[in-house]
């Protein structure tokens, strides 16, 4: 479900889940996590670039087989504690949990199809987990309203609030400057920044990661979450919609 590729200096991971729209099952999640793995064992790679196929680059919890809130967790802690900068490069829709690899990332760019919604609330689950990487770093009023409403929003907007660090109508030509600086950049020292960098995403994870698993696990064992769910795939409005 992870294609991994490389180049000069870059290790390209690919999402590539079609029939779910590259939804965090538990075979995904652990797939990335043995890529990322690899890829930061190898010395010669000083990016790593998390991409997709298809239009869609993570639809988030994959709602038939999701995966346990821990794996996310860990994944999240694996990008954000990775030596080596991860950059996503986004070129299709991004939903609830995909968000929150996003934010994981050191660099995010995308192209001018992508969009992005906090989708949870609509089926009655709460973006417990992916709130300790992406608070930090989004606008406290752009998270207050995209979080409760699920309203989606598009790359601009996604830029201004902090979610994305830039976009434009090719995403490979807004990237290649910063890979080329990353190319450039001495290992030891780019570890050390990036290290750095993430210091507030890393303790966000560690001090309220174990109670923000409880809180994702408990709304999605609920009456709620089971209409919401179900609300989804029957195409109607839950029992709730006022």
């Amino acid at each position: 479900m992870v294609h991994a590729a490389r180049a000069t200096g870059v290790t390209t991971l690919t999402l590539d889940s079609p029939a779910n729209r590259n939804a965090l099952s538990t075979a995904l999640v652990a797939d990335l996590r043995a890529a990322l793995a690899t890829a930061s064992a190898d010395p010669d790679t000083a990016a790593v670039v998390l991409t997709h196929t298809g239009n869609t680059f993570c639809a988030g919890a994959d709602l038939k087989s999701p995966c346990d809130p821990a794996d996310f967790l860990a994944l999240l802690r694996e990008i954000t504690g990775l030596a080596t900068p991860v950059v996503a490069r986004v070129t299709g829709h991004v939903r609830a949990g995909g968000l929150g690899l996003l934010g994981a990332c050191d660099i995010a760019a995308a192209g001018p199809a992508s969009t992005y919604a906090f989708t949870e609330t609509h089926i009655g689950v709460v973006p417990a987990v992916i709130s300790a990487p992406l608070l930090p770093r989004l606008d406290p009023r752009a998270a207050a309203r995209y979080f409760l409403t699920a309203e989606a929003f598009d790359a601009p907007e996604a830029t201004r609030i902090g979610l994305l660090t830039l976009h434009g109508e090719d995403v490979d030509k807004a990237l290649a400057p910063v890979l080329e600086g990353l190319r450039k950049a001495g290992p030891r020292a780019l570890a050390a920044t990036k290290h750095l960098l993430t210091a507030p995403v890393r303790e966000a994870l560690e001090r309220h990661g174990p109670a923000l698993t409880e809180l994702s696990a408990r709304h999605f064992a609920s009456a709620e979450a089971r209409e919401g769910i179900t609300a989804r795939f029957e195409r109607r409005d839950p029992s709730w919609r006022r």
